[in-house]
């Protein structure tokens, strides 16, 4: 079982659970995260002042999934939250030793 984390753009993630649900996987773990990456923030003007803002607003999908999902998953992310830009985001794949359903003490792929 591998779990994907994946940082994306707050106006792409509806688009993103949509398809994600279309697959057929609507649950996940959804986090309002700030952050920056190499781009270091923006400047933004407001009312003629330029101002630096440092971290961004960004949302971050967790899924657990089986193996042979990773793929299919991994590029429906990429292909609904890509605009081109600096800033749409970072997807990371880690390893699940183990999973437990609480509710009913399933483990494994069972409980996913």
């Amino acid at each position: 079982m591998k779990k994907i984390e994946a940082i994306i753009r707050p106006e792409k993630f509806n688009i993103v659970r949509d398809a994600l649900t279309e697959l057929g996987y609507p649950g996940m773990t959804v986090t309002e995260v700030k952050g920056h990456g190499s781009q270091k923030g923006i400047s933004e003007v407001w009312r003629g002042r330029r101002y630096r803002v440092d971290l961004l607003s960004k949302i971050k999908l967790e899924i657990t999934v089986k193996d042979s999902d990773v793929d299919k998953i991994v590029n429906t992310i990429i292909n609904e939250s890509q605009t081109g830009s600096i800033g749409d985001g970072k997807i990371f794949i880690f390893n699940v030793e183990n999973v437990y359903r609480i509710r009913t003490k399933e483990t494994g792929e069972s409980a996913i």
